[in-house]
């Protein structure tokens, strides 16, 4: 797995998920053999709202998918699926990442609470693909296994739901406390084009009327900022292998247009929480 991707391995998400650095564990310790293959996997449950810039939330199951076939680290982050294409060789310190980007979006497809949001009517899933690139540097702070990370990536809506684009810059810090313990945090943040705006958060006049809510036309550009932080505890081996406890938080603040939108200020909130917990299994 690339020293990027294995900053943060064990998270669950519905936006934001992040994965630990175990791997860079392996790299640094003798002891330990590193083959280029590892697996991850987790389970768990999801506090979301019930759409992007809601102030009703719900549960639902998470899951999460890490690994690494010789060199080339894969995982997932929410419904987004990513794939190194080049490999890592055992003991780098810096890595580079860049491969392609894969995934859904559900927002509004279902399970709105408010009436008003509900009554402008149910959209499409989007299918976005496209691709990404990072560096990430092992050994930064606090010991020979804390990794520093940087990653954009952009992926592009190939199903003509908001037909757009979606950059989406991020840094990542995580370190081991110790083989048993594991904490990281991270920012980001998303720009999108007209498309993604006009689809998600305008209110046209026939929509007004259904609704009660203002008319209203987003133009795409900075929609957001995130904050996030994970946590990881073994519970039988360690970090490398075995059954461990995760938890993750994250609060996202919705910007400019996507903020004013009446599907926000006056049916939601700009202020957009996550958190999860669950178990995962490495091996």
């Amino acid at each position: 797995m690339t020293a990027g991707l294995s900053t943060l391995r064990l998270a669950a998400c519905a936006s934001a998920l992040l994965l630990g650095a175990a791997p860079a564990l392996a790299q640094g310790d003798p002891l330990i053999e590193d083959d280029g293959n590892s697996f991850s996997i987790g389970l768990g449950v999801g506090y979301v709202p019930t759409y992007e810039g809601s102030d009703d939330y719900r549960v639902i199951p998470a899951a999460v998918v890490r690994g690494e076939i010789a060199g080339h680290g894969f995982f997932t982050r929410g419904l987004q699926a990513y794939f190194d294409l080049i490999p890592e060789a055992p003991g780098e310190k810096v890595d580079i990442s860049f491969g392609p980007v894969i995934g859904a979006r559900l927002n509004r497809t279902g399970s709105i609470k408010d009436a008003r949001v509900r009554a402008l009517g149910e959209l499409d899933t989007a299918i976005e693909v496209g691709a990404f690139a990072g560096i990430a540097k092992t050994g930064i702070v606090t010991s020979d296994y804390d990794t520093l990370a940087f990653r954009v990536a952009y992926v592009k809506d190939v199903a003509d739901a908001h037909g757009s684009h979606i950059v989406t810059p991020s840094i990542e810090y995580g370190t081991p406390l110790s083989r048993f313990s594991y904490v990281g945090v991270g920012a980001s943040a998303e720009f999108v084009g007209d498309g993604y705006a006009s689809y998600y958060f305008d209110v046209t006049p026939a929509g007004s009327l259904a609704s009660g809510l203002k008319p209203f036309q987003a133009d795409g550009g900075f929609k957001s900022w995130s904050v996030n932080v994970v946590g990881a505890q073994a519970i039988t081996g360690d970090l490398l292998g075995g059954l461990s406890l995760f938890a993750v938080g994250s609060y996202t603040r919705l910007q400019g247009d996507f903020r004013r939108s009446p599907i926000v200020a006056d049916a939601g909130s700009p202020n957009q929480w996550f958190g999860a917990i669950g178990l995962a299994y490495s091996f």
